[in-house]
């Protein structure tokens, strides 16, 4: 025979403040382990997301990031004439040339330097990234001292909002737009004419290129013929792919991280979880001992607990993504190891996450439960209804 599922839950319900105690430790395990994901995820979406399935970007070969790269005008004048770049109303190219510079400014709230990034653009930069929207104010005029800030620059930033001035590269910089870029790392840059730009770092090179190439067996094609190229030294990507690559070292890191914690607080969550139900299982030797006299076998007491042990896992779990879901509405700023810039990004939770969390919670609550309740289904009949 196998004991009803209700039995369990009254259980539980009658033991109201331990079954808090013991769920809400789960719970607070189970919301650092969402969190962790939360974060891991959002990273990766934010850098993701700010690349273009569409797009090509072209770099120094060898280089990892976009400040490390540098391609001469000779170079970018080869590539963006090539077949495989999209051709626009007047058979202009798709194409932008850009630069990428470093720089430290101060931050609004606390006066403390923060590294941004200062990207020189070109006049098709805009149509080559479709989630970049320009929000208040107006675009940089070409050959100006004129720039435009994200939306998370202009919020974190000193002199960064509409009207304000920043200095750097020895010069000072009207902000004349400020633009969205949605959840992606373009949020977090600054941008401004790119050949101004390059003239006030003294920089004659790019960074890199970006050409709208659709198609794999275009993108293919373009690919083997730069790379191949003996005037060349360059590399080819898919602007998604690259900038997904930017997140793999950091989100890997804070996953790692964010499972050594959970597995060091889910100890003690998966000890309050165990005595709980050793507490049980004293208080319920006669019990116990009743159900086996009504012709319960050990398995049918051992499947019981462990069902309390299992919802006390399941409560905690969803408390956890349930109070984790709240981190979405919150943006967190780090430092981009790839960059050493400021990143903005946010919290996603994903179905996937959440019922990562709760299983986690679930098996929490299975190995607190099992000792105690293979310790009620070894109880001898006679023994537990003796017991007072």
């Amino acid at each position: 025979m196998r004991i009803p599922f209700s039995y369990s839950l009254r259980n539980l319900w009658t033991r109201k403040l331990t079954t808090v105690l013991t769920a809400g430790g789960m719970a607070l395990v189970s919301f650092v382990f969402v969190a962790v994901l939360m974060l891991a995820e959002g990273l990766e979406k934010t850098l993701a997301d700010t690349g273009s399935p569409e797009n090509a970007i072209v770099l120094r070969a060898a280089a990892e990031t976009e400040i490390s790269s540098a391609i001469s005008r000779e170079d970018a004048g080869v590539v963006e004439v090539q077949p495989e770049v999209e051709r626009g109303p007047l058979g202009e190219t798709i194409s932008a040339k850009e630069s990428m510079v470093l720089v430290t400014l101060p931050r609004k709230a606390t006066g403390e330097p923060a590294n941004v990034v200062v990207r020189g653009v070109g006049a098709k930069s805009l149509a080559l990234r479709g989630q970049v929207k320009l929000i208040s104010g107006r675009l940089f005029r070409v050959g100006s001292h004129e720039i435009i800030a994200g939306s998370n620059m202009a919020q974190r930033i000193r002199g960064a909002s509409l009207g304000g001035t920043l200095r750097f590269a020895l010069t000072e910089w009207r902000v004349v737009g400020v633009f969205d870029a949605g959840t992606t790392a373009f949020d977090s840059e600054v941008w401004g004419d790119v050949d101004q730009l390059m003239s006030a770092f003294r920089r004659n090179n790019y960074s890199a290129l970006i050409l709208r190439i659709p198609g794999k067996r275009a993108f293919t094609d373009f690919r083997k013929r730069m790379e191949s190229d003996p005037r060349l030294t360059v590399q080819v990507k898919r602007e998604i792919a690259f900038y997904r690559e930017q997140s793999e070292i950091m989100a890997q890191f804070i996953r790692i991280l964010g499972l050594a914690m959970t597995i060091f607080f889910s100890v003690g969550a998966i000890l309050g979880a165990m005595v709980t139900m050793y507490a049980a299982v004293a208080n319920r030797i006669r019990e116990i001992g009743t159900l086996r006299a009504l012709g319960f076998r050990s398995r049918a007491i051992v499947t019981s607990f462990m069902t309390e042990a299992i919802l006390l896992g399941s409560i905690g779990g969803l408390a956890g993504v349930a109070a984790g879901s709240l981190l979405h509405f919150l943006t967190i700023s780090t430092m981009n190891w790839q960059t050493f810039s400021e990143l903005a990004f946010g919290f996603q939770l994903t179905p996937q996450i959440a019922l990562s969390t709760v299983g986690f919670s679930v098996a929490m609550g299975f190995v607190g439960g099992l000792l105690p309740a293979w310790s009620a289904a070894r109880l001898k009949i006679v023994d537990a209804l003796r017991a007072s």
